[in-house]
């Protein structure tokens, strides 16, 4: 069951999908629905949960359910995943690619694969007090560390100690 994404307890499990671009606000509005719809049927071996959701900075999609009373199940799992993959393939963005690190430079969220991420540390794109994503955030309170400094992320071992 949807509840707005403010109501839902601060315990509650996330889940962090980063577009590979910034979204428009036809897309943030088709999300919005989607997502809506999904959430008010989510459910686990048939029992409804309180779920939501959150866009960040038009780019971070944040999944959200309350496990107080049924924690969420692989089969659950899969089908938000489907439901991301449904964006995916409306929108033609990239939401599920666990093999990219999102930074901020001069304010926007940017996207790097994680296997070039060393080389723009290197170029100094990255340096060491550059906010990336928290890939530890498990909970909605965890959100409030959600960006990190570059240093104090696993990109430390490329900055000199």
């Amino acid at each position: 069951m949807y509840v707005a994404f403010e109501k839902i307890s601060d315990q509650s499990r996330i889940w962090l999908y980063q577009a590979d671009r910034k979204l428009n606000e036809r897309e943030l509005e088709l999300v919005r629905q989607e997502l809506k719809s999904f959430c008010e049927g989510w459910n686990v071996h048939g029992n409804r949960i309180l779920t939501s959701f959150e866009i960040l900075e038009d780019q971070v999609i944040v999944l959200a359910a309350d496990e107080s009373r049924s924690t969420t199940s692989g089969c659950s799992i899969d089908s938000s995943v489907r439901a991301i993959q449904k964006l995916e393939n409306l929108l033609q963005i990239n939401l599920t690619d666990r093999g990219k690190v999102a930074f901020k430079e001069s304010g926007q969220i940017q996207i790097a694969p994680a296997l070039g991420i060393r080389s723009k540390v290197q170029e100094g794109t990255i340096v060491s007090d550059t906010p990336v994503i928290n890939p530890l955030v498990q909970t909605k309170a965890d959100l409030n560390s959600l960006w990190i400094p570059a240093a104090k992320s696993w990109l430390n071992k490329y900055f000199p100690n």
